[in-house]
């Protein structure tokens, strides 16, 4: 499992999401207590749903284009 690149994204997506959702919700009218609530919880799921269902798909070899996370067989059959 490549863990060090996973850790890396989401160190760097955790705040962000977080900054996101809670900047929207203070923008909204809602108490900067409320908002940052809001942030935490939120980014902490969304990231967390899209890291469970990532390891899910490296553990079934589910190849993502975007993620690139498990070696194209097929580029390594071309390129020896």
């Amino acid at each position: 499992m490549p863990i060090k690149k996973w850790i890396y994204q989401y160190s760097i997506a955790l705040p962000v999401v977080f900054l996101i959702l809670a900047g929207v919700q203070y923008f909204k009218g809602r108490s900067a207590e409320y908002s940052i609530e809001f942030g935490i919880i939120w980014s902490i799921i969304s990231v967390s749903v899209f890291a469970i269902r990532r390891i899910y798909n490296y553990r079934k070899s589910i190849n993502c284009a975007i993620c690139n996370d498990l070696p194209n067989k097929a580029n390594d059959s071309v390129n020896k």
